[in-house]
Parts: structure tokens; sequence; C-alpha cells
């Protein structure tokens, strides 16, 4: 049903269609799935703080909490019943029509929560966007025909009836529909629990990530029905499938020891992001050299999930992001221990088979980042440098100053890098405005845009203007990158 509704959505770009008639089927359903993975974890990734502060009162006041409180309880079951569904729905509807369809995806989604007696938030992923789309269009629908000194009328009566008439729907019709998908999805991951599958889920959700899909793992399927286990027993070992970061932290430290060029020397660094700071994307250019090297991670996740399920493990709410210390604080009383294992076991297993294919590769390796250390040389090809760093030409005689870097959802990979180009434009004395934002909400008014190489084509596709410049990054940590961007930036000053 969501991938539906967001077809629906698809549909209203133009440009991405006109793109994805020009790229080959691969490209096209890997760009499909990534918009899909956005177009979720868009909905979610503004809200974690709340679903944090939800996890830290359950952490706190629960019967099996640190500091059990019946008066304090009283602010957890309204919180996920209420405020985050809501939370979901008036972001998505917020999303796909500004102010108006995050009412609208409010109101539609309470509709569902009165009527539910489990919990609407995969309800309010649905109804919330769902509810925009349909006020966008009866909007598009008036547009100019309402007469002057109307406008407020029309618009506020205009959301308040269809608001009511939507409100009634879900309540009456649709909420039970959702009640009886929740209550499947729920029956199939406690199966799946049963009978200790859950640890292979690792053998989609690692590769996945490599296609910058962990956000759409995390946020769009596992965080819903794990904060639903959550509500009822207090913790779920749902929310460390896809963010137990020690499995990405034993490649890195792999490559730290075994890597080569390049890798080998920008691992340590990586490590610690991946430790400290819990961002994934800056260890997948790494397993993307030698892609054989995600089995490492996938058996480490494997051997983690058995020791949580096994010694009942798990955490209150999202970890997120996924670093040693997030995973502490979501960690509930008498559960340290076994947390704490599964993801040193996740990181040691990761790192022994990482370890193992690079100290047995014989091969050449081809490092991305090894061209760059070659640019000083007069003979460097141009097409070396091609090969290994995207220099698009910048056509435009207009002075750059807005330098925007994009990511899937604007807040991990993106952000890191924001820092890095920041402090070396203000020692390069270069006046330039830089931020960093998700790809569906890449500004109109961007000179240059900065974005990994994987998601290069849904740039593309969303970027209303082609003459745009685009800088392909293989590793947000490659400082070398950074100096040749800004060199060129520097030309159009």
């Amino acid at each position: 049903m969501i991938c539906q509704i967001y077809n629906l959505f698809l549909r209203e770009e133009k440009t991405i269609n006109t793109q994805a008639q020009s790229t080959n089927s691969t490209k096209s359903l890997r760009n499909q799935i990534q918009r899909m993975g956005a177009f979720l974890s868009a909905m979610v990734m503004p809200n974690i703080g709340a679903f944090i502060a939800w996890g830290i009162l359950t952490a706190l006041f629960i019967p099996t909490g640190w500091l059990p409180n019946e008066h304090m309880e009283q602010l957890i079951g309204p919180t996920i019943t209420y405020l985050l569904p809501l939370l979901i729905g008036y972001t998505g509807g917020y999303n796909v029509h500004g102010r108006r369809g995050g009412v609208i995806g409010a109101v539609a989604t309470i509709g569902l929560i009165i009527g539910s007696d489990v919990t609407m938030l995969i309800g309010g992923m649905i109804m919330g966007p769902l509810a925009a789309y349909l006020m966008k269009k009866f909007d598009n629908a008036i547009k100019g025909k309402v007469k002057s000194g109307l406008e407020m009328l029309i618009d506020n009566f205009s959301l308040g009836i269809f608001g009511a008439i939507i409100m009634v729907v879900g309540y009456v019709t649709i909420e039970p529909i959702f009640s009886a998908i929740l209550t499947f999805l729920a029956f199939g991951v406690q199966w799946l629990m049963d009978l200790n599958l859950i640890p292979f889920l690792s053998f989609f959700v690692q590769p996945a990530q490599l296609l910058f899909l962990n956000n759409a793992i995390n946020h769009g399927i596992m965080v819903p029905i794990g904060l639903e286990q959550a509500s009822e027993v207090g913790k779920s070992v749902l929310f460390l499938v896809e963010a137990n970061g020690g499995t990405w932290l034993g490649l890195l430290l792999a490559f730290t020891l075994f890597g080569r060029g390049m890798a080998k020397k920008s691992a340590p660094a990586a490590s610690f992001i991946m430790f400290a700071g819990g961002i994934g994307e800056i260890a997948f250019p790494y397993a993307l050299i030698k892609p054989i090297t995600v089995l490492g991670p996938i058996l480490g996740n494997v051997a983690a999930l058995f020791i949580l399920l096994m010694f009942d493990g798990g955490t209150v709410a999202a970890v997120s992001p996924g670093s040693f210390f997030a995973l502490l604080a979501m960690t509930p009383k008498g559960t340290f221990i076994v947390n704490i294992t599964a993801y040193v076991v996740a990181t040691l297993v990761s790192f022994l088979v990482v370890a193992f294919f690079l100290k047995n590769d014989k091969t050449k390796e081809i490092i991305v980042d090894e061209q760059i250390e070659m640019d000083s040389a007069a003979d460097t090809s141009k097409e070396q440098q091609t090969e290994k760093f995207e220099e698009p030409t910048i056509t435009s005689h207009k002075k750059i100053n807005n330098v925007v870097i994009a990511c899937d959802a604007g807040m991990g990979s993106s952000a890191m890098g924001l820092s890095i180009l920041r402090t070396k434009a203000k020692k390069a004395m270069l006046d330039l405005e830089i931020n960093n934002c998700s790809i569906d909400h890449i500004p109109s008014d961007a000179d240059v845009v900065i974005t990994n190489a994987v998601l290069e084509d849904r740039v593309r596709a969303k970027l209303n203007d082609p003459s745009v410049p685009i800088f392909v990054m293989k590793n947000f940590l490659n400082n070398d990158e950074y100096d040749r961007i800004l060199e060129t930036i520097k030309k159009h000053q």
C-alpha cells in the first residue's frame, strides 16, 4: 500500500520520469528503491528526537526501569499512542504539500489512532502523505478560481471539511484494514523470532545498506514494528537488526590494519566516526571497494542477533544514529551485558571476515582515492582523473555562492561533509554559503551540489536546472576531494 501511494507522488515529478527513461533498468530499479526508502525515512528521521525522548521515559519509569514511578509512567502510553503517529502523519503530509499537507495529514492520522487498539505508526506513514496528496490535488484544481478576499475563508473551510471527511473515513473504514495489516506484520515478526530466523534478515539488510537504504529499513520497517513490541514488553530486538554499528566498525578496523592506499589511511578516522557518531554511510564506500567484504557485516550481524535472541537482548527505542553511546542510552536495565556483548561480537566477526579477504587478496587493488595523489604529476591522464573523481564542467558565468551537500536523509554523511567543507572553505578564505540537506529538499537556488556516487542519478533527477554542476564523491571523508572541489569553485568566485 505504501508503494502504491508513493507511486502517486512520483507521477507528479516529471523530471524523475524523464530521468528514469534515460537510465538502464538496473539503475532505474536502484533509484526507485532509493527514492522509496527516502520517502519513508523522511517521515521518521526529522522526529527521531521524539522517539528517543519516549525511549528515555520508558527506560526510566516502567516497572522494570531505572527509576520505577507509577505516576511518571503515565507519560509513556499516550506518547506512543498519540504523539509519535501524529508527528509522522504531520511530517509525511508536510513533505507532500507543506503546512496544509501537514495539518491534513495529522487530522487523517488521528482518525486511525482513535479507532485502533494498536499503535498507528505505519498508519500515519500512509494516511499522512495520502491525505496531503488529495488536498494538494484539490488546491491545484481551484487555484486561480477563488475571488479576491475569499482566499483565507476557502483555505480554512476546504481543509476543515475535507479533514472531517477523511477523519471519519479513516475511523470507520480504513482503520480496520490498518489494524489487520499491523497485526499480520507483528505476527510475522513474532513467527520469525520464535523460529530464530530474525538473524538471517542480515543477508538482506547489510547489502541493502550499501544502496543507502539503511534509513528506509530501520525507520520504515523495523522501528514501527519494534515500537509496538517495546510498548508491550519494554524492549525489542528489532531496533538492532539494522542499527548495530559494530557490524560496520569491524569492517573499518580491518581496513585500518589490512587495507591499502588512502583506504587504509582514512579508515582510522572513519572507525572513530562509526563508533562515536554511528554514521553508517561512512563505511559503505570501503565495502564497495571490495564488495566481497560485505560478508563481514552480514555474518557479524547474524552472530549478534543470535546472541540478542538467546539472551533476551534489545533496546527500548530506536538506536539512531547507530553509535555505541546511542546503544547504551537506549538499553534498558538488566540488558547491558547482552547488548554490549552483541556489539562486540558483531565487531569481532566482521573484522575477522573482512581481514581474511583483505589479507588473501592477491590482485592489485584499485582504490578510488589513490588517483588523487597523482594530481600533482604533469602526466596524469584525463582518463585517470575522470575515473576516480567526477569534476563537472561549469558553464555558467554566475558567481558560485550557494553550495549544497546532499545525502539520502540529509542528517548523516552530508552533515559530516558539511563540517569538513566549511572548515576548508574558511581556511581558503572563500565566502560561501554551505548547507546540507536530503536529496528531496535540494534548494532551487543551489549553485553547486555535492553528493555520493551512489546517489548521483537521484540528484540529477531532482534538479530542475540541468546546468547546475554536481560534484560526485566516492568518500565523504576524503580531504583531497574537498580540496579539488574548492579549487574548481575558486575559479568562479
